[in-house]
């Protein structure tokens, strides 16, 4: 049975979720500048040929927890981050990375 009291609750719950998961973008931005600019640019625009522009929104299609696992992973000249950066770092570059224009 669905009371308002238990709905309330339940919508307290999803938004203290989702706020806990967001990513810190000017942490992000330091930790970007500290592991990332080098190849892929200080504003997101790539330095090495193959890295992809982060400028170019469509670098970040995917979500969150898919770009996380292939920062963790690596891909071909990018090195894998994993025991480099924690999640929370990964996420907090990722955030970083959905402002740049």
């Amino acid at each position: 049975m669905s009371t308002p009291r238990s709905a309330a609750f339940l919508v307290c719950i999803v938004l203290t979720a989702g706020s806990a998961r967001a990513g810190d973008a000017l942490r992000g931005a330091e930790l970007y500048r500290q592991h990332c600019s080098a190849c892929h640019g200080a504003g997101g625009r790539p330095v090495l040929p193959t890295a992809p522009d982060f400028t170019r929104h469509d670098a970040l299609l995917k979500p969150d927890l898919a770009l996380l696992a292939a920062i963790r992973k690596g891909r071909g000249a990018m090195p894998a981050y994993d025991g480099v950066l924690r999640d929370r770092d990964v996420l907090d570059i990722v955030t970083h990375l959905r402002t740049l224009r």
